[in-house]
């Protein structure tokens, strides 16, 4: 058996590994464009940032290591210009000599990845405007940045965008980031993303939303940038991050289809149309777990894990690719964000109906130094409670609360599994109630009609004419409270709440959820019949509107049963 791989890195690399293990015998070639085979393109900023000092550490295998280890014959500097699916060979340049040969194969995996997106704009080609995809692309920047920058322009607010942007600043820099859209990180919700974009903010970074760069000008050894809001920036250099695109030109050249987003097609097994040649990582479609469209996911697991089915079904073994439900994180700065499964706005477009839940549990116990609130949005299906998607944003904790609600969705698990999940807890690590039980516990109160939400985003259009209903302390009421509300802290409700009207609808808020859900259950004990309390309280309204609590800097903790008592000592220090 003589297997040729044409790209290395994430899914490349591990076909080949795995391909080894499978088999002692075969024939395993790699062909490797770049001059290197097996790195960390993910820790790329950070390199950059000096969080990563030593360069070296980037660079997960060499072509020597590789063949010492796993007998595999790497080629980099090995450029693969065409495949003759007839004669079952590869054309290959040897770049540094410009020499051409015929490699033949018995199966052959393509792992060739995706190029960022650089937009046909005047001056994109000048040599100071940068990507980063690649060691040599970081390279390039880093002798950019040795030229005694002081300012840069970072196009694009996705995953790349925000970490150079982070990056740059802990080198110094003066950080302007520019995104076309009204949101950074796209594929978080609108109001998950916002902390985000305070907190970048709150950190020196000036956030261009709804902004696009239009051209690029020299001017003195710097970069004139005009923007589309009619601004114009001058700094040292640009990177730009507005996405990638799947390198399919040497698959589609010699007949492989692409499907609806542009990437290659590829089975469950991860072959294409031809049953000899193979396709994994980023520059193939897969399936969403929860739509069931066809996606694209530039993301390193996905990538291994394809890499690995290749190599599985090459052998005969038959395992299968499932699908792919985007889990992914972020950090910046102090904060983290992220999710897994579908968002709101995919649920959407794809027509399926769903609930969600806000919540803003603490990170581990309160008592416990470090604790810190998080803010989580739960999404799921209103027949049976099933997961669709999940949000996480936070100073601490993060990370475990995705990866289990990442674990639960690809299970098939409901809100109702959630309430019954038993997890690790200890106070340095968690609560009694752990954010993934108070989720659940939310959602299956929501479905079971023990309580009944308005929402943040329906405000103040669809939100239903009535009485608005402030139950937090003197002290919070009087720092800023949403205009027209009726002020009556939850320890008066009990005694008070014949002075609301009865005749009308009652929305009820607090700072988290937690006091203003009390409030609701008392009022409707008492014979209201329209109720309804603010899903993630002023929290969550603040990342749809502007309010003091939109800060992007870490709130006090939201302790059940001493929200009161917290927020009036917190105040007190403050006003």
């Amino acid at each position: 058996m003589k297997i040729v791989v044409v790209g290395g890195v994430a899914g490349g690399a591990s076909t080949a590994a795995r391909a080894r293990r499978l088999d002692e015998s075969a024939e395993i070639i790699v062909l490797e464009k770049d001059q290197y085979v097996s790195y960390a393109n993910c820790g790329l900023p950070y390199h950059v940032g000096k969080v990563i000092e030593d360069r070296d550490k980037l660079l997960v295998q060499t072509p020597d290591r590789l063949k010492q280890s796993l007998n595999l014959d790497v080629r980099t500097g090995h450029e693969v210009t065409a495949i003759d699916r007839e004669q079952k060979t590869v054309t290959v340049r040897a770049i540094a000599t410009g020499e051409t040969y015929q490699e033949t194969y018995d199966k052959l995996v393509l792992s060739l990845g995706a190029s960022p997106i650089r937009p046909p704009l005047p001056g994109i080609d000048h040599p100071k405007i940068h990507v980063l995809r690649n060691i040599p692309d970081m390279d390039a920047m880093l002798a950019t940045l040795g030229q005694g920058a002081r300012r840069a322009i970072v196009v694009g607010g996705g995953y790349i965008g925000v970490e150079v942007a982070e990056n740059l600043v802990h080198r110094g820099l003066q950080v302007d980031l520019v995104e076309m859209t009204g949101q950074i990180m796209a594929t978080l919700d609108p109001e998950m993303a916002r902390d985000l974009q305070y907190h970048l903010e709150d950190h020196g970074v000036q956030v261009h939303l709804q902004t696009a760069a239009r051209s690029f000008t020299e001017e003195g050894g710097r970069l004139r940038t005009e923007l589309s809001s009619g601004e114009t920036i001058t700094a040292d250099l640009v990177v730009m991050a507005v996405g990638v695109r799947p390198n399919t030109a040497l698959a589609t050249a010699c007949g492989l289809p692409v499907g609806p987003r542009g990437g290659l097609q590829t089975d469950k097994h991860m072959r294409t149309v031809d049953p000899d040649i193979y396709a994994v990582g980023d520059m193939v479609e897969t399936e969403n777990l929860v739509t069931g469209d066809a996606m694209l996911a530039a993301l390193a697991g996905p990538a291994n894990r394809q890499g690995r089915i290749a190599a599985d079904n090459i052998f005969g073994h038959g395992s299968q690719y499932r699908d792919t439900q985007g889990t992914a994180i972020v950090k910046i700065f102090d904060m983290a964000g992220g999710g897994t499964g579908a968002s709101e706005r995919s649920l959407q477009r794809a027509n399926i109906p769903y609930r969600k839940v806000y919540l803003h549990p603490s990170s581990h116990a309160s008592y416990y130094p470090g604790a810190a609130t998080l803010h989580l949005k739960v999404l799921f299906s209103p027949a049976e409670g099933k997961l669709l998607g999940a949000q996480v944003v936070g100073f601490d904790g993060v990370d475990k609360r995705i990866d289990v609600l990442a674990t639960a969705l690809r299970a098939g698990m409901t809100v109702f599994d959630l309430e019954h999940l038993e997890l690790s807890y200890a106070p340095p690590f968690g609560s009694a109630k752990d954010p993934a039980n108070m989720a659940g516990f939310l959602g299956a109160n929501l479905l079971r009609g023990d309580v009944h939400f308005w929402y943040a985003d329906d405000y103040p259009d669809q939100t239903p004419v009535g009485t608005l209903l402030d139950v937090r302390t003197p002290r919070e009421f009087d720092e800023w409270h949403i205009p027209g509300a009726v002020h009556m802290p939850l320890n008066q409700v009990r005694d008070r709440y014949t002075e609301i009207p009865a005749h009308g609808p009652v929305l009820v808020y607090c700072r988290s959820g937690f006091r203003s859900y009390l409030a609701y259950r008392i009022l409707v004990q008492s014979g209201f019949s329209d109720v309804s309390t603010l899903a993630g309280g002023l929290l969550t309204f603040s990342c749809f509107y502007q309010t003091p609590y939109s800060t992007g800097t870490a709130n006090y903790p939201a302790i059940a049963h001493a929200e009161d008592q917290v927020a009036e000592q917190v105040l007190s220090q403050t006003l």
